[in-house]
């Protein structure tokens, strides 16, 4: 609206002029406008005293301030439960668990509750096993086997002759018909439905004193000690789902990066499984187009919101070839288990992949706790590192590799799909030395005893195929302890709690002359320093 002038100019006026009515009512509601405005201000104003000065509330704010003053005050909190016409409290709804009030991942050792360590029986094992291939595999699960310690079953889709079962092994239980579920993966097998159930049909079978559900496959090796040792970390009475991803990146952007695989091992509480249980077919029934067993039960596992909680030591090994690199670089956390042993080669140099898993476990029998475990040291006269993997290898480099290199894995080995590429693996990797003057000298476990309470390892030098080329091409420069066949490495066993709060072991040279040499490996000190900053 244009405002009223009385000096516009004659040849405007017509076009820019007001009617002098028109003027006066623009005035008067401006005018109006004006007077509602402030009416609306004073009223607001009366309303908000009135609120601050009235006897409620300034009781109401004396106490709030004698609360904060007082010694009963917790940070300032405001004690709502003094009020007495505060809002009612809604009730819980029905699926709330009000037992729960600690987070449900916490550890024991956390909550400072020592009285709830379980033992070997009880835990109940869920084997998935073959019928075609359980003469064979039946070796592998004989080797770590304890019948008068453990519970658990073999699950087959058929019942084998009963000669292919001993008291050695865990008792053959077939597993229920499950033709009336739905599969539809293209690639996969119906198989994975049958498995998926293992921990139903367990749960089932009302054993008593379970505390935990163990699930893995014929092909797995369990170390058993260290798995009651990382469950006692946990509150059985929780609902728990512990395990590890696959170290092949691509198994895990198919599965899932936050999903058990159940190859090397799911650990399951009682609580979880009886949730399981009580819904577990129907699931499933959910999910027909998924490949296998272990993303069927991540998938009911995480309708039930339940999240994975990783533990380092359960392996999957979705290798093939060559598991020098993974063996010699084992995480600093208790080894729990391993997976798809009749796909990579033989461990230990000149014995069979059977022999081999014997002396492997063997020496994983001998100390437990320590297993695979690493230590790194230097030998500043000779200017060498030894990296030592308890029960392994040990490796001698002609020169000094800092720790930081080290606890990457050699790339000795390709995905479960052949592929070979380093961003294949969820873990860090690093190149073999391509120069033979800088590759180590390899000694492997000959043997194992024990010497009270230590442990005695005799590791014998492996002859290389690049030994002559070696001595041609890195003179005068020889190969580092030329004479040396045989290293013993004397080891300490380490404290009951180092899988809580674990650390590299430590690790001093012990010259004994040019044709032995002997190392000691232990449980570092408090306070102590690394290796490297000890030998240079």
């Amino acid at each position: 609206m244009l405002p009223c002038h009385n000096n516009i100019s004659v040849t405007n006026e017509r076009s820019t002029r007001l009617p002098r009515s028109r003027c006066r009512r623009w005035r008067q509601s401006r005018a109006g406008i004006a007077f509602v405005a402030v009416a609306a201000l004073l009223i607001s104003t009366v309303a908000w005293l009135s609120l601050v000065f009235s006897g409620t509330t300034t009781h109401r704010w004396r106490r709030l301030k004698y609360w904060e003053g007082s010694p009963h005050s917790l940070s300032g909190s405001i004690p709502w439960s003094s009020f007495p016409d505060r809002l009612p409290i809604p009730p819980l709804p029905p699926w709330f668990d009000s037992s729960q009030d600690t987070p449900r991942n916490r550890s024991l050792s956390e909550r400072g509750n020592g009285k709830r360590e379980i033992s070997l029986n009880n835990i109940v094992f869920g084997i998935a096993g073959s019928s075609h291939l359980w003469k064979r595999r039946r070796e592998i699960v004989r080797l770590w086997w304890r019948p008068l310690e453990m519970r658990g079953h073999i699950w087959l889709e058929e019942q084998v002759p009963p000669e292919e079962a001993d008291d050695s092994l865990p008792p053959v239980m077939v597993s229920e018909d499950i033709s009336r579920f739905r599969y539809t993966n293209p690639t996969g097998h119906p198989s994975g439905l049958r498995i998926s159930r293992i921990l139903t049909e367990s749960f089932r079978l009302g054993l008593p004193n379970v505390r935990w559900f163990v699930l893995g496959d014929d092909d797995t090796v369990f170390n058993v000690d260290n798995l009651v040792a990382v469950l006692n970390k946990y509150d059985h009475s929780e609902m728990m789902y512990i395990g590890s991803p696959s170290e092949s990146h691509s198994a895990n952007a198919y599965f899932s990066h936050s999903m058990a695989f159940g190859g090397g091992g799911i650990a399951i509480s009682y609580p979880l499984a009886k949730a399981l249980s009580n819904f577990h077919d129907e699931c499933i029934e959910r999910y027909p187009k998924l490949y296998g067993s272990d993303d069927r039960l991540h998938a009911c596992i995480t309708e039930l919101g339940v999240p994975l909680t990783r533990e380092h030591g359960f392996h999957q090994w979705d290798i093939r070839g060559n598991a020098h690199g993974l063996l010699s670089s084992h995480p600093i956390a208790p080894f729990i288990s391993i997976h798809h042993v009749e796909y990579v080669d033989p461990f230990y140099p000149g014995l069979s992949s059977l022999d081999s898993l014997k002396l492997f476990t063997k020496a994983m029998k001998t100390e437990p706790r320590s297993f695979l475990q690493r230590s790194i040291c230097y030998d500043r006269e000779r200017h060498l590192t030894f990296s030592v993997s308890l029960g392994y290898v040990v490796q001698v480099f002609p020169n000094i590799v800092l720790p930081r290199e080290l606890e990457r894995s050699e790339h000795t080995y390709v995905a479960w799909n052949k592929l070979g590429h380093p961003q294949e693996f969820d873990h860090d990797t690093r190149k073999s030395y391509k120069s033979v003057c800088k590759k180590p000298v390899l000694f492997f476990l000959k043997d194992v005893t024990k010497d009270g309470n230590a442990t005695l390892g005799s590791y014998s030098r492996a002859k290389a195929k690049d030994d002559l080329k070696r001595k041609v091409f890195c003179f005068p420069h020889p190969p580092p302890l030329q004479y040396v066949q045989n290293i013993q490495v004397l080891g300490y066993p380490l404290g009951k709690n180092w899988h809580q709060v674990p650390r590299r072991l430590c690790c001093k040279v012990n010259n004994t002359g040019d044709e032995a040499f002997q190392l000691t490996v232990g449980q570092c000190e408090k306070g102590a320093l690394s290796s490297f900053t000890d030998s240079l």
